[in-house]
């Protein structure tokens, strides 16, 4: 079990991002499916192959398993490691040649401009946290890349952040907008801790992803649907796509290794285009 707890920290990132349009018995079933396969094959996510996912399915044949069963089974393996290819922590999903007529995974979910600015709303409370939910989603970047941020990084004239070690010690730059600019230059003229970092918290080292997910979950309750920090990144992305910016310009500013991984937003673009029909047809 201490070889596999990454993976079940990843399993919980994954639920926490993707779970939001899922209903209660998905998620527990999806929950069900992804630690039994687990527990059988006894190998970290990523050294999960082909085979691997075979060999399970076929055990659940030997079980006698119904079809709908085992479709659902695979539906949870597939969802989990097609959020794995898009945070790029395998390299490749191991699922993607197996058949067995189950549907595809629905996009990632993203808010609308008006939950966006409902999400902003909530936040004024806090200088510093209307500054890092500004932030997150005007540069798309990993709640993890704007937590490590040093007062250096950031190059004010040009309205753009240096993120020195985003995910595979890969360097970019993000821009930001005016807005999140103003909102974080109010908060740093009243910040009273001494750090080199942006977000820091009371002892001059920066704030944890944890707190931050925590915060998160007390707007959630608030605004009565799921955010999360993750979801402000495929909010960036999901609403340039809206705006038709080519793929390869999304993929630099999200820092995505591989452009397979940004084509997600191609679906998140058919889909809001889908919606902009429909409420012509009212």
């Amino acid at each position: 079990m201490i070889m596999l707890k990454r993976t079940y920290e990843v399993i919980e990132l994954f639920f926490q991002d993707y779970g939001r349009p899922w209903s209660d018995s998905t998620i527990k079933s999806y929950r069900i499916s992804l630690n039994l396969f687990f527990r059988y094959i006894k190998k970290p996510f990523d050294r999960i192959e082909e085979e691997d996912i075979m060999k399970w399915l076929n055990k659940l044949d030997e079980a006698k398993m119904r079809d709908n069963s085992k479709r659902i089974r695979l539906a949870a393996i597939r969802a989990f490691f097609r959020y794995a290819f898009e945070e790029e922590l395998v390299e490749k999903s191991p699922t993607i040649d197996i058949k067995l007529g189950t549907p595809e995974t629905p996009p990632p979910y993203y808010l609308s401009k008006r939950q966006l600015a409902e999400l902003f709303e909530i936040a004024i409370e806090s200088k510093r946290n209307r500054a890092l939910v500004e932030l997150a989603y005007a540069t798309g970047a990993r709640i993890s890349e704007l937590l490590s941020l040093r007062t250096e990084d950031i190059i004010w004239g040009s309205r753009q952040i240096w993120i020195r070690n985003g995910k595979g010690a890969k360097e970019r730059f993000v821009l930001f907008n005016a807005e999140a600019g103003a909102r974080l230059k109010e908060y740093l003229s009243t910040r009273n801790v001494e750090s080199p970092y942006i977000f820091p918290n009371g002892r001059g080292g920066h704030l944890s992803t944890s707190w931050v997910e925590t915060i998160f979950r007390q707007y959630s309750r608030k605004l009565g649907y799921k955010v999360t920090p993750h979801t402000l990144r495929h909010t960036f992305g999901g609403h340039l796509a809206e705006k038709n910016m080519p793929q390869s310009y999304i993929q630099e500013l999200l820092g995505h290794r591989s452009l397979a991984t940004t084509r997600i937003y191609t679906k998140l673009n058919a889909k809001a285009r889908k919606i902009q029909n429909d409420s012509y047809q009212v």
